[in-house]
């Protein structure tokens, strides 16, 4: 396991924002963390950092005592806070080979962290000229710069528009397969588009830990499309095993597929032939809401 978390606790005060929590995390899989405001999703991420050292509990990155061997696991640890400060004054190269000699990297890979996120045409721009979704990609990038094995990402999607939002996903899911990524979010489909598994936690303590996978069985399969051009339901209608579309609003569809078997090929075929731009494609688990609101509710 790359992280095990056992029995963590945080107090403010009389107020218990963390009670008990345990959970084991692997390497190559994309953890979602939700959660309400207050639930004490913040808290364990600033622990996981090493911002709180004051807590119950342990914690083990690697075999790594956070407590005792805190440095050498952040330099292992990524981290995109929700606020993700910078430097606006300072020029996007520039600010990667700072956050670089920060972690003392003699030889930092900037042109490839540049180029995954996407800030190829920006690098030579100052940070304060950049709109807010590549400044959100100048705090990835930075938070990537040292190839950590952990990468703790808070709301990393927040303002970037829907073109963005694909490639960032992507990116994130791509990091997923030989590292250890958990993504806190508000947003629900996020975590079905991105997420391996999902953890809800409510009042301090894990009221959900399940792969997407097994919430996603014997329920209705709905893929989510969202198209440059409007159409007619009846076109998409007439795919495979499709039961019934939706045009929910604009160019954006939900399409209802029985079976299990990922329907988003058949999809992506279909706009290829005929000459349709896909601008989002993804599945959404139907009681993955409702489930939350459940849990969360009391």
């Amino acid at each position: 396991m790359s992280l095990v978390i056992a029995d963590v606790t945080k107090s403010y005060g009389n107020v218990q924002a963390l009670r008990g929590v345990s959970m084991e995390l692997k390497k190559g899989e994309v953890v979602g963390l939700l959660g309400p405001n207050g639930a004490g999703k913040s808290t364990l991420m600033k622990i996981l950092t090493g911002y709180y050292n004051n807590w119950e509990g342990q914690i083990h990155f690697f075999n790594q005592d956070l407590r005792i061997q805190l440095r050498d696991i952040q330099k292992k640890t990524g981290y995109l806070p929700e606020n993700n400060p910078l430097y606006p004054e300072m020029f996007v190269a520039e600010y990667l080979q700072y956050s670089a000699d920060l972690y003392r990297i003699s030889n930092p890979p900037l042109i490839d962290i540049i180029s995954k996120t996407g800030l190829e045409n920006h690098s030579q721009k100052k940070i304060n000229t950049l709109s807010k979704g590549f400044q959100q990609r100048v705090g990835l990038a930075a938070a990537l710069i040292h190839n950590p094995e952990v990468i703790i990402l808070d709301e990393p999607t927040t303002g970037l528009d829907p073109n963005q939002l694909i490639e960032i996903r992507k990116l994130i899911r791509d990091l997923g397969k030989d590292k250890t990524v958990i993504l806190s979010t508000h947003i629900l489909q996020e975590v079905n588009a991105i997420c391996d598994r999902v953890i809800i936690i409510n009042q301090g303590k894990i009221v959900l830990d399940k792969s997407l996978e097994s919430l996603r069985e014997n329920q209705q399969q709905i893929i989510e499309v969202s198209f440059d051009y409007r159409l007619e339901i009846e076109a998409l209608a007439r795919l495979p095993k499709v039961q019934k579309v939706i045009n929910t609003h604009g160019f954006v569809y939900e399409i209802y597929v029985s079976g299990r078997k990922d329907q988003r090929t058949e999809i992506f075929d279909f706009a290829n032939e005929n000459g349709l731009k896909i601008l989002s494609l993804q599945q959404k688990n139907q009681s993955l809401e409702e489930l939350f609101n459940e849990l969360t509710s009391s």
